[in-house]
């Protein structure tokens, strides 16, 4: 049936209209599309051009020189030598175990290393290069060179590696560096980036550690065009970093060497300082360890040998190590009596070799008595029963208050590990401590250094500088940093007495130069030389009756561990104090017999600048002398070199 001409206008005028909008909603859709397309190639470019840079380039870190540490004549204790070390790409080398293997052939590699490396290598993607060994000579890398064709994936590098040159000689005091630890970063809030770098190194303990932060330095960067998997294509370009402090401490090595040397094989510490500005000398604890074989892991029977060893050669015994003080504290009592005038210098007391306080009978070291002796006297030949009568008189509190001024009780500010800061006991603190009243036998065993009583062999030597000088000597162990010198501050007077500490003075002096006097033997006979020194021996256990009863009467009769402790302190010259000593031995008996003649021989090494003079000595003694001062020059020698030091990674 045929349309009407009106239907069909009608329907045309519809088509027309719906075509006009479907065109304008399509030419809509294309401008937008067009002014989106402009916006992104236009307005955003940069944006997304930065978006293609970070998926095409990576920035990697790059590890500063670490700054170094010398003495205070220059010697480096700690420095940067070139490391020739040798990476596995797993990608490259195909299967470990077997390129492991090959590699073994030109270099030492033990089955142990190579199972390390091996776990090692599975830890990490394939294309991270694996540390598999370090600290190699220049032929074992030229070998792994001249066979590269047949080792791929392996490849000799070139790096830094920390180095100890003088070893054992200043392991407490320098520290150590090694590898980055879970524990090491979860002890800081917001690490260093540096700190995330495979194989990284910070300082463990000593002035490594404590100086961590300035010894480090800044790091450098390098942008690197990787591919798609992340893998590196090329380097772009390169900043260095900006290298750590370096660090110059008051320490002299030929002292230090020296001091280590003569304490031998004793489990014992002794230390050194200049009396006028606290400048710490020698800082020695023996045994000692080599601080390199910690830089890139210690083998598991190496540490099990520290570990085990009943002298403990990896604690610092001049700062770590708390005793009794023994006799070497009697000064401080003395000063405690004087200072409150409960006393004068020519007072005499009896010593009949005992004195019964409270139905108890305390003795005197001589138990046939001294006899009626003064001060002076009495510090000379180590009376206990004068020092007994003066506690009586003072009393904890007094003795207490003097030990503080004289330096004890205090945790030093240096950087090293684990200071202690000793034990100077006061009624409150047995109060809180030990949940009990002071007694005045308390009192009496504080007087000659027993009972609570603690300190370290540096406290000990700060107390000698303190005498000596009669001023507030701070122990320093920083001469300079970046070569600005760190400044001496200027010590206050203690406030004591002249008179009484005079004669404090002049007993120390009678000590080792009186013929009664417990370190007579020790003397220096010149008298540009000659020291003041007290002698301490400190109880650690007591003969029990039952070990009385089976014939024990002398200490080395007991087991060496249950030996008393061997002390002595001095300055020299006597006249003109320069430097202060401290000695301890552990469990070595009389300190007399024992750590005076040491500490003898280390402050004529410090004020002959050298090995000591022989001509310092009682004639009677030069030849044994000369034989040790040679002996032990031997043994001291020249700095290491970087091979002795040698490390697998």
């Amino acid at each position: 049936m045929k349309r009407p001409p009106k239907d069909t206008e009608e329907s045309a005028r519809r088509i027309s209209r719906r075509a006009m909008l479907m065109g304008g909603a399509q030419m809509a859709f294309a401008g937008v599309l067009v002014l989106r397309m402009r916006q992104l190639q236009l307005g955003q470019s940069e944006e997304f051009r930065l978006l293609a840079e970070e998926n095409r380039i990576n920035i990697r870190l790059l590890p500063p020189s670490r700054g170094l540490i010398a003495d205070r004549n220059g010697n480096l204790l700690a420095q940067n030598v070139q490391n020739y070390r040798i990476v596995l790409v797993r990608e490259d080398a195909g299967e470990p175990r077997a390129a492991l293997e090959r590699l073994a052939q030109l270099i030492p590699l033990t089955a142990d290393e190579i199972d390390r490396a091996e776990r090692d290598i599975m830890r990490h993607r394939p294309f991270v290069p694996v540390t598999i060994a370090d600290q190699l000579n220049w032929e074992e890398v030229a070998r792994v060179a001249a066979n590269a064709p047949a080792l791929p994936g392996i490849t000799p590098e070139v790096g830094l590696s920390r180095f100890y040159p003088f070893g054992a000689e200043f392991a407490h005091t320098v520290g150590y560096v090694g590898p980055v630890s879970e524990r090491d970063l979860e002890a800081r809030e917001n690490p260093d980036p540096l700190l995330m770098i495979p194989r990284f190194q910070i300082g463990k303990i000593g002035v490594e550690r404590e100086y961590e932060d300035i010894l480090r330095g800044s790091a450098g960067h390098r942008r690197i065009e990787v591919n798609a998997v992340g893998r590196e294509m090329r380097e772009l370009d390169r900043q260095e970093g900006d290298a750590g402090a370096n660090v110059q401490l008051t320490l002299d090595r030929a002292l230090q060497a020296f001091t280590l040397a003569r304490l031998g094989e004793d489990s014992a510490a002794a230390a050194v300082i200049e009396v006028q500005t606290g400048n710490i000398l020698a800082l020695a604890s023996a045994p000692s360890f080599d601080p390199n074989l910690f830089v890139r892991g210690i083998s598991v029977a190496d540490f099990a040998a520290l570990r085990d060893n009943d002298h403990r050669p990896m604690s610092n015994k001049t700062v770590q190590g708390a005793y009794p003080p023994g006799s070497t504290f009697k000064p401080v009592t003395a000063l405690a009596a004087f200072d409150a005038r409960l006393a004068t210098p020519d007072e005499r007391v009896f010593c009949p070799g005992y004195i019964e306080v409270s139905n108890r009978r305390f003795h005197c070291w001589n138990r046939g008595g001294h006899g009626r002796v003064n001060l002076t006297s009495a510090l000379a030949e180590s009376c206990d029963v004068y020092f007994y009568e003066m506690a009586q008189r003072v009393g904890i509190d007094r003795i207490n208050a003097m030990a503080e001024r004289m330096g004890l009780g205090f945790r030093y500010e240096l950087p090293l590990s684990g200071i202690s800061s000793g034990l100077n006991p006061s009624r409150e603190w047995k109060r809180e401590r030990r949940d009990a009243e002071w007694v005045v036998g308390d009192t009496i065993n504080a007087s000659i250094g027993q009972g609570y009583v603690l300190t370290t062999p540096l406290q000990l030597a700060v107390m000698t500088a303190r005498i000596a000088t009669g001023r507030a000597i701070l122990p320093r162990l920083v001469h300079a940093i970046d070569d600005v010198e760190q400044p001496v501050p200027e010590y206050p007077q203690l406030g004591l007495d002249p008179a009484a500490l005079a004669q404090v003075q002049r007993g120390m002096w009678e000590v080792s130069n009186s013929n009664r006097g417990t370190a007579y033997g020790s003397r220096i006979v010149s008298a540009d030389l000659r020291m003041a020194g007290k002698t301490g021996t400190s109880q650690v256990f007591s003969i029990t009756a039952a070990e009385r009863a089976a014939g024990i009467r002398r200490q080395d009769q007991l087991p060496w561990n249950r030996r008393d402790h061997a002390l002595f302190i001095c300055y020299a010259p006597d006249t003109d104090p320069r430097y202060a000593v401290s000695v301890v031995v552990e469990h070595g008996g009389g300190g007399s017999s024992v750590a005076a003649p040491i500490a003898r021989d280390i402050i004529l090494a410090a004020q002959n600048g050298g090995l000591p003079p022989v001509e310092a000595y009682p004639a009677p003694q030069r030849n044994r002398i000369e034989s040790m001062i040679r002996a032990i020059s031997d043994q001291i020698g020249p700095a290491a070199t970087p091979e002795t030091g040698r490390r697998r990674a």
